[in-house]
Protein backbone atom coordinates (compact mmCIF):
# COMPACT_ATOMS: atom_id res chain seq x y z
CA UNK A 1 0.00 0.00 0.00
CA UNK A 2 0.90 3.23 -0.70
CA UNK A 3 1.90 5.56 1.97
CA UNK A 4 1.99 9.49 1.89
CA UNK A 5 5.71 11.64 1.53
CA UNK A 6 7.80 10.85 4.93
CA UNK A 7 5.62 10.80 7.34
CA UNK A 8 1.57 11.02 7.47
CA UNK A 9 0.69 14.56 5.97
CA UNK A 10 -2.49 14.89 8.23
CA UNK A 11 -0.20 14.54 11.33
CA UNK A 12 2.54 16.95 10.78
CA UNK A 13 0.68 20.10 8.40
CA UNK A 14 -0.88 21.65 11.19
CA UNK A 15 2.56 22.55 12.46
CA UNK A 16 3.58 24.35 9.34
CA UNK A 17 0.76 25.93 8.16
CA UNK A 18 0.46 29.74 8.11
CA UNK A 19 -1.93 31.46 10.93
CA UNK A 20 -4.51 33.45 8.65
CA UNK A 21 -6.89 36.13 10.37
CA UNK A 22 -10.37 35.13 9.97
CA UNK A 23 -10.99 38.69 8.74
CA UNK A 24 -9.81 37.04 5.20
CA UNK A 25 -12.11 34.44 5.53
CA UNK A 26 -15.69 35.38 2.98
CA UNK A 27 -18.52 35.68 5.41
CA UNK A 28 -20.71 34.30 2.33
CA UNK A 29 -20.74 31.33 0.41
CA UNK A 30 -18.66 30.78 -2.79
CA UNK A 31 -20.31 27.77 -4.27
CA UNK A 32 -23.99 27.36 -5.42
CA UNK A 33 -24.75 23.64 -5.63
CA UNK A 34 -26.25 22.15 -8.15
CA UNK A 35 -26.71 18.63 -9.11
CA UNK A 36 -26.73 16.12 -5.92
CA UNK A 37 -24.12 13.44 -6.90
CA UNK A 38 -23.32 11.75 -4.00
CA UNK A 39 -25.01 10.78 -0.55
CA UNK A 40 -24.86 8.57 2.23
CA UNK A 41 -26.35 8.07 5.96
CA UNK A 42 -24.27 4.86 6.45
CA UNK A 43 -26.81 3.32 8.10
CA UNK A 44 -28.21 -0.35 6.74
CA UNK A 45 -26.67 -3.24 5.94
CA UNK A 46 -25.29 -3.04 2.55
CA UNK A 47 -22.92 0.40 1.01
CA UNK A 48 -21.85 1.75 -1.84
CA UNK A 49 -19.68 -0.02 -3.69
CA UNK A 50 -17.97 3.22 -4.71
CA UNK A 51 -16.25 3.15 -0.51
CA UNK A 52 -12.66 1.34 -0.18
CA UNK A 53 -10.53 1.59 2.08
CA UNK A 54 -6.69 3.50 1.52
CA UNK A 55 -5.30 3.19 4.72
CA UNK A 56 -6.60 0.96 7.55
CA UNK A 57 -9.01 1.20 9.63
CA UNK A 58 -12.55 2.36 8.62
CA UNK A 59 -15.97 0.63 10.02
CA UNK A 60 -19.60 1.42 9.20
CA UNK A 61 -21.10 1.67 12.68
CA UNK A 62 -24.23 2.76 13.98
CA UNK A 63 -25.13 5.36 11.00
CA UNK A 64 -21.59 6.85 10.99
CA UNK A 65 -18.15 6.23 9.36
CA UNK A 66 -16.00 5.56 12.17
CA UNK A 67 -12.30 5.83 11.62
CA UNK A 68 -9.43 4.82 13.84
CA UNK A 69 -5.84 5.19 13.16
CA UNK A 70 -4.21 2.20 13.79
CA UNK A 71 -0.52 2.84 11.59
CA UNK A 72 0.50 4.86 14.80
CA UNK A 73 4.55 3.64 14.59
CA UNK A 74 6.86 2.47 12.60
CA UNK A 75 7.02 -1.32 11.19
CA UNK A 76 10.54 -2.85 10.95
CA UNK A 77 10.79 -5.82 8.84
CA UNK A 78 12.97 -8.68 9.69
CA UNK A 79 15.37 -6.81 7.65
CA UNK A 80 15.68 -4.09 9.93
CA UNK A 81 14.51 -1.94 7.70
CA UNK A 82 11.18 0.31 8.44
CA UNK A 83 7.97 -1.33 6.41
CA UNK A 84 5.47 0.94 7.26
CA UNK A 85 5.44 4.41 8.79
CA UNK A 86 2.42 6.03 11.09
CA UNK A 87 -0.31 7.18 9.11
CA UNK A 88 -3.84 8.62 9.50
CA UNK A 89 -6.57 6.56 8.39
CA UNK A 90 -8.31 6.76 5.10
CA UNK A 91 -11.11 5.89 3.46
CA UNK A 92 -11.64 6.53 -0.19
CA UNK A 93 -14.74 7.48 -2.30
CA UNK A 94 -14.51 7.00 -6.33
CA UNK A 95 -16.06 10.35 -7.40
CA UNK A 96 -15.20 12.67 -10.33
CA UNK A 97 -15.47 16.19 -9.37
CA UNK A 98 -14.27 19.81 -10.23
CA UNK A 99 -16.03 22.34 -8.60
CA UNK A 100 -18.19 20.75 -5.33
CA UNK A 101 -19.77 21.37 -2.41
CA UNK A 102 -18.99 18.19 0.53
CA UNK A 103 -21.73 18.82 3.63
CA UNK A 104 -21.23 15.78 6.44
CA UNK A 105 -21.57 16.01 10.45
CA UNK A 106 -18.07 14.83 12.23
CA UNK A 107 -17.32 14.23 15.78
CA UNK A 108 -14.82 14.16 17.78
CA UNK A 109 -14.19 10.72 20.00
CA UNK A 110 -10.54 10.99 20.42
CA UNK A 111 -9.62 11.40 16.75
CA UNK A 112 -7.16 14.49 16.70
CA UNK A 113 -7.67 15.45 13.37
CA UNK A 114 -10.55 14.77 10.93
CA UNK A 115 -10.11 15.83 7.49
CA UNK A 116 -11.94 15.81 4.14
CA UNK A 117 -9.24 15.50 0.96
CA UNK A 118 -9.48 16.11 -3.33
CA UNK A 119 -6.90 13.32 -5.04
CA UNK A 120 -6.40 12.84 -8.98
CA UNK A 121 -3.99 9.34 -9.14
CA UNK A 122 -3.32 10.10 -12.61
CA UNK A 123 -1.64 13.00 -11.52
CA UNK A 124 1.92 12.72 -11.33
CA UNK A 125 3.56 16.23 -10.09
CA UNK A 126 2.77 15.44 -6.14
CA UNK A 127 3.14 12.49 -4.03
CA UNK A 128 0.25 9.96 -4.52
CA UNK A 129 -1.91 12.48 -6.95
CA UNK A 130 -2.44 14.76 -3.39
CA UNK A 131 -4.61 17.49 -4.23
CA UNK A 132 -5.74 19.68 -1.60
CA UNK A 133 -7.58 19.01 2.42
CA UNK A 134 -9.49 20.67 4.78
CA UNK A 135 -8.42 19.49 8.08
CA UNK A 136 -10.12 20.27 11.25
CA UNK A 137 -9.18 19.55 14.80
CA UNK A 138 -10.79 20.68 18.12
CA UNK A 139 -8.75 23.91 17.89
CA UNK A 140 -8.23 24.92 14.25
CA UNK A 141 -8.70 24.51 10.59
CA UNK A 142 -6.01 24.16 8.21
CA UNK A 143 -6.51 24.21 4.45
CA UNK A 144 -3.83 22.90 2.27
CA UNK A 145 -2.88 23.21 -1.30
CA UNK A 146 -0.76 19.90 -1.54
CA UNK A 147 -0.49 19.61 -5.15
CA UNK A 148 1.71 22.63 -4.77
CA UNK A 149 3.07 22.43 -1.59
CA UNK A 150 3.14 19.95 1.12
CA UNK A 151 3.23 16.69 -1.37
CA UNK A 152 4.69 18.44 -4.59
CA UNK A 153 7.62 17.10 -6.41
CA UNK A 154 9.30 20.56 -5.79
CA UNK A 155 8.98 19.77 -2.14
CA UNK A 156 10.20 16.15 -2.33
CA UNK A 157 12.98 17.81 -4.17
CA UNK A 158 14.01 20.87 -1.45
CA UNK A 159 13.84 17.78 0.98
CA UNK A 160 16.44 15.99 -0.45
CA UNK A 161 18.74 18.98 1.43
CA UNK A 162 16.63 19.74 3.97
CA UNK A 163 19.18 21.63 5.90
CA UNK A 164 20.57 24.02 2.64
CA UNK A 165 16.52 24.39 1.71
CA UNK A 166 15.11 24.93 5.58
CA UNK A 167 13.94 28.83 4.26
CA UNK A 168 12.65 27.18 0.90
CA UNK A 169 10.69 24.91 2.16
CA UNK A 170 9.24 26.54 4.96
CA UNK A 171 8.26 29.75 2.29
CA UNK A 172 6.36 27.04 0.29
CA UNK A 173 4.58 25.38 2.77
CA UNK A 174 3.22 28.54 4.13
CA UNK A 175 2.01 30.05 0.71
CA UNK A 176 0.35 26.97 0.13
CA UNK A 177 -1.77 26.52 3.35
CA UNK A 178 -3.71 28.28 6.03
CA UNK A 179 -4.86 27.77 9.05
CA UNK A 180 -7.85 29.55 11.24
CA UNK A 181 -8.28 28.73 15.15
CA UNK A 182 -11.68 27.39 16.71
CA UNK A 183 -12.94 26.36 19.33
CA UNK A 184 -14.59 22.68 19.21
CA UNK A 185 -15.19 19.82 22.11
CA UNK A 186 -15.25 16.60 21.70
CA UNK A 187 -18.19 13.99 21.26
CA UNK A 188 -20.25 17.27 19.97
CA UNK A 189 -21.54 16.46 16.24
CA UNK A 190 -20.83 19.74 13.95
CA UNK A 191 -22.10 20.06 10.35
CA UNK A 192 -18.55 21.06 8.55
CA UNK A 193 -18.77 22.28 4.81
CA UNK A 194 -16.23 22.30 2.55
CA UNK A 195 -16.61 24.43 -0.62
CA UNK A 196 -14.17 23.88 -3.84
CA UNK A 197 -14.82 26.82 -6.42
CA UNK A 198 -11.99 27.53 -8.85
CA UNK A 199 -8.75 28.02 -6.92
CA UNK A 200 -10.92 28.51 -3.51
CA UNK A 201 -11.49 26.83 -0.45
CA UNK A 202 -14.26 27.54 2.13
CA UNK A 203 -14.93 25.98 5.42
CA UNK A 204 -17.79 26.42 7.55
CA UNK A 205 -18.64 24.84 10.78
CA UNK A 206 -22.18 24.77 11.82
CA UNK A 207 -22.90 27.17 9.65
CA UNK A 208 -19.87 29.34 10.97
CA UNK A 209 -17.26 30.26 8.50
CA UNK A 210 -14.12 29.05 9.59
CA UNK A 211 -11.41 28.53 6.96
CA UNK A 212 -10.45 29.54 3.33
CA UNK A 213 -7.33 29.50 1.43
CA UNK A 214 -7.08 30.62 -2.48
CA UNK A 215 -4.38 28.38 -4.12
CA UNK A 216 -3.65 26.76 -7.43
CA UNK A 217 -3.72 23.27 -6.87
CA UNK A 218 -7.34 23.26 -5.19
CA UNK A 219 -8.13 24.37 -8.86
CA UNK A 220 -7.00 21.02 -10.47
CA UNK A 221 -9.43 20.30 -13.35
CA UNK A 222 -9.61 16.53 -12.40
CA UNK A 223 -9.91 15.28 -8.90
CA UNK A 224 -11.29 11.85 -9.14
CA UNK A 225 -11.24 10.77 -5.79
CA UNK A 226 -13.15 12.15 -2.31
CA UNK A 227 -11.10 10.91 0.67
CA UNK A 228 -12.02 11.33 4.62
CA UNK A 229 -9.60 10.86 6.98
CA UNK A 230 -8.95 10.48 10.53
CA UNK A 231 -5.72 11.04 13.18
CA UNK A 232 -6.01 9.13 16.32
CA UNK A 233 -8.68 7.18 18.16
CA UNK A 234 -11.78 7.85 16.83
CA UNK A 235 -13.76 10.03 14.78
CA UNK A 236 -16.96 9.88 13.08
CA UNK A 237 -18.63 10.88 9.93
CA UNK A 238 -22.22 11.07 9.02
CA UNK A 239 -24.74 12.48 6.46
CA UNK A 240 -22.57 12.53 3.89
CA UNK A 241 -23.99 14.91 0.60
CA UNK A 242 -21.62 15.72 -1.97
CA UNK A 243 -22.85 18.23 -4.88
CA UNK A 244 -21.64 19.22 -8.57
CA UNK A 245 -21.15 23.65 -7.65
CA UNK A 246 -20.83 26.59 -9.83
CA UNK A 247 -19.58 30.06 -8.53
CA UNK A 248 -22.07 32.47 -6.87
CA UNK A 249 -22.73 35.50 -9.16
Amino acid sequence: MKTCLMIAPMLMLASCALATDVDTIPKKTIAHKRELLFEDNFKGETHDKRWHDVVETFAFEKGALKGTQTRDRDVVGADGKVTSTPHAAVFGLELPTKDTVVQCKIRFAGASVIDVEFDDRQYTGSHYGHLCRAQVRLDKVVIVDERDGSQSNQLIELRKDSAANKDAINQLLASHSASFPVSLQAGKWYKLVVETIGQEMRVTIDGKPSGYLKSPGIGHETKSKLEFGVGGKDGYFTDLKVWNAEPVK
